[in-house]
């Protein structure tokens, strides 16, 4: 075997003295290097070699020659708390323990497994690569099979791993501490793939604590908390390519369907059950691809304990959750997406983190994850604690894990939760709840600083992902780039749209135009980020009902609603989310321990809505004018923005080529209005590319079906117009004639 690790304070130990100061710290785990004192080390007086193990319970411990497993010597029981201990002679050889009779490799007989490099980046937060070596690894070290396991707990007075295989027993296994840099770790020969194990860590104070690995790549299914070592954390083991999604570019088409993976769809037969991974890559890929949208959006798929918390309480970051199978199973539904030409975005946590005790939360004994002070390192409103953003070795533990999930799993960006809860010192909190940065204002420095940080990284790495913010304020220039002061998004959830046309389409249509501004007031504001529209799962739940129940009037005009609202949705500027459940429409609202209500679709208005929201996706895709400019103000105008009374709106998009554009007409209340005349700028035969009102979609067939010529009028400032019919409760998309 090589030389063990030179130990980090010199210690003699005299085997005479059996009960001196190292062995009672040994025995009652309070040594932070019992590399230096068990395994064979060379006895400064003697000059012999001497071999000590550590083994409560055991009854006889002998000394074997790997090479040929002869027995050189039985060790002698040196301390009733399981010490074992003897000279082996002159020589250093490598060996094995035989353990009333089972033979098996010592771990105090492996030296270190990180190096300097990985212990000074992490102390700076530049550990970008963390994960290839934090954690649980199974790897080969010097020629034995078995797991490394590496764990930040600086103010611990020891750390051991534990599990089945020493009996959950914190003396069994103790760790080597780093003391610069606060990480603990330990090489234990023969633990592989499917083991179980935990840290128990030994406080301050003395007290005994279990925790899950902060790197777990994966755990039990939950209530079960324990973590367990991955077969794909081999380090060097080469991945099979993810590929890539479509392009996020802001010319490019993105239509993003948000999905809950345990409730879209369940197994009645079974108990309800959820869907496995591989389950899903067979039915919600094909699903998506065939309703036309670009991407999916998985909400939160971090092991977290609690199903209620829709994955946005995560206690392991770097784990898929075993709600759904194995990490092998969620990289063949990301192949899977792939394959299909679809992208995955992640709903990233990176905000808060919750206080179950096997999580984050005091994780040494000590505010080490978050902040002492709870004015600044926790969230009222979840129950939850806030990452100490300012501390290096929590930012490189989040900056990490942003690029784990783009590099070990193919991920195609990041949706942040919550940004705006992570940019105030004061979020949802009153005077006297909060702390002053150091200028005295109200901005979390560290956080802004991480977050422009995290974006540089993401991007640097891989220009083709992309990341988005659910940011709900108006901090400025969210999606625009660092250099120019940015925070370096690439969009940002538009919400000041979905909250103002949401209660818009609301109101009676009797009413609306008195709430005409909730219309158009966004596009006051529509290209001062690069904005997605979000129809999300925060707008049905907590009582808020479906979208479908939002809708006033009749069955007939609840639908109609809809349909006219999405139309009117995917002709706006902005890239488009919806939420799962909101394409069939969805009476309830969304439970996520039910499965969506897939048997609506044998009634011809949700049959017909879902396709009117295929239709739309797929126009979106294919009209160029719908998406090439949706971040330029020079790809959208108003044709008529004014019309209160009849609550009509009109507007033209446009694509790179001049001659590329679109003409969108809504009308927001159940009147037919006919000869209703609009501006245009060219003259010739329009055709509808798409009509709400259309009897596919359960429609009233109202409408300009067969095309309608200019009329040589020029109106609206423009130089041509036309005479239309508007459907009720209806919007369609006009398109010039060869185009």
């Amino acid at each position: 075997m090589p030389e063990n690790t030179k130990p980090i304070a010199k210690v003699v130990v005299a085997q005479s003295k059996p009960r001196d100061d190292r062995l009672v710290a040994i025995v009652s785990g309070d040594d932070h290097d019992p590399f230096s004192y068990l395994g064979m080390h060379r006895d400064d007086v003697s000059g012999m070699f001497f071999v000590r193990v550590l083994r409560p319970g055991a009854d006889a411990i002998a000394i074997l020659k790997r090479s040929t497993g002869e027995q050189v010597v039985k060790l002698t029981k040196i301390d009733a708390a399981g010490l074992f201990s003897a000279s082996v002679g002159a020589e250093k050889f490598d060996y094995r323990l035989s353990i009333d009779g089972v033979v098996e490799d010592d771990p105090y007989a492996f030296g270190p497994v990180l190096g300097d490099m990985d212990l000074y980046l992490h102390a700076e937060g530049k550990f970008l690569q963390a994960y290839e070596k934090m954690g649980a690894h199974p790897i080969t070290k010097d020629g034995v099979e078995g797991t490394s396991f590496a764990v930040w707990a600086p103010n611990a007075r020891r750390v051991s791993v534990v599990g089945d295989f020493n009996g959950w027993d914190g003396r069994r296994h103790p760790m080597r501490l780093y003391p610069g840099a606060g990480i603990w770790e330990i090489f234990l020969p023969a633990i592989g793939p499917g083991t179980c194990y935990k840290f128990e860590i030994k406080t301050r104070e003395g007290g005994i604590i279990l925790k899950a690995d902060p790197f777990a790549f994966q755990t039990e299914l939950p209530p079960k908390t324990a973590s367990i070592v991955a077969a794909d954390a081999r380090p060097g083991v080469a991945i099979e390519a993810m590929g890539k999604g479509p392009s996020t570019d802001p010319h490019a088409p993105v239509a993003i369907y948000e999905v809950h993976l345990g409730s879209w769809r369940k197994v009645p037969e079974e108990g309800g059950r959820s869907l496995t991974y591989r389950e899903l890559a067979n039915t919600l890929v094909p699903y998506v691809k065939d309703m036309g949208f670009t991407h999916i959006e998985l909400m939160p798929i971090n092991e977290h304990p609690f199903g209620g918390s829709w994955g946005y309480q995560p206690t392991s970051l770097y784990a898929p959750t075993s709600r759904y199978g194995t990490p092998e199973d969620f990289r063949h539904f990301v192949h899977a997406c792939h394959e299909a030409g679809i992208g995955i975005i992640l709903d990233w946590a990176a905000g808060h983190f919750p206080s179950d005790a096997h999580g984050l939360h005091v994780f040494d004994g000590t505010f080490l994850y978050e902040h002492a002070d709870p004015r600044e390192g926790y969230h009222p409103d979840w129950n939850s604690y806030i990452y100490n953003f300012g501390r290096n070795e929590v930012r490189g533990f989040l900056l990490a894990n942003a690029l784990f999930w783009l590099k070990r799993y193919g991920i195609d960006g990041l949706r942040v939760d919550a940004v705006a809860s992570m940019l105030y010192r004061n979020y949802s909190r009153k005077a006297g709840e909060w702390v002053p940065n150091i200028h005295g204002g109200v901005e979390n420095l560290e956080a802004v600083d991480f977050l422009r940080r995290m974006n540089e990284l993401v991007y640097g790495d891989d220009p083709q992902a992309v990341t988005i913010a659910e940011e709900s304020t108006s901090w400025p220039m969210v999606s625009r780039p660092t250099y120019l002061g940015g925070l370096g998004f690439g969009y940002k959830w538009n919400m000041g749209w979905m909250h103002d046309t949401l209660q818009y389409i609301s109101h009676e249509p009797v009413h609306r135009k008195f709430h005409h501004n909730s219309l158009t007031f966004g596009l006051l504001y529509a290209f001062s980020e690069n904005f997605v529209l979000p129809l999300s799962h925060d707008e049905v739940v907590h009582g808020k009902g479906s979208l479908l129940t939002k809708m006033p009037g009749d069955l007939w005009q609840k639908f109609a609603n809809l349909r006219a609202y999405y139309t009117f949705m995917y002709t706006m500027p902005g890239k488009k989310l919806l939420f799962m459940g909101a394409e069939i429409g969805q009476w309830n609202e969304w439970d996520n321990d039910a499965s969506l209500e897939w048997h609506l679709l044998q009634f011809k208005e949700h049959a017909g809505l879902q396709q009117a929201l295929k239709d739309l996706n797929w126009l979106y895709r294919n009209r160029t004018a719908l998406h090439q400019k949706d971040c330029e103000p020079d790809g959208f105008s108003w044709i008529d923005c004014n019309d209160t009374e009849a609550s009509v709106i009109s507007y033209i998009r446009r694509g790179k080529d001049p001659d590329d554009f679109v003409i969108v007409v809504c009308n927001f209340t159940p009147v037919v209005r006919e000869n209703y005349r609009i501006g245009v700028p060219k003259a010739g035969r329009y055709y509808e590319a798409l009509n709400s009102d259309s009897e596919y979609y359960g429609g009233s067939n109202i409408g300009n079906g067969s095309g309608i010529e200019t009329t040589g009028v020029p109106l609206h400032g423009q130089s041509d117009s036309l005479s239309l019919t508007l459907p009720p409760l209806g919007a369609f998309v006009l398109v010039p004639e060869g185009r």
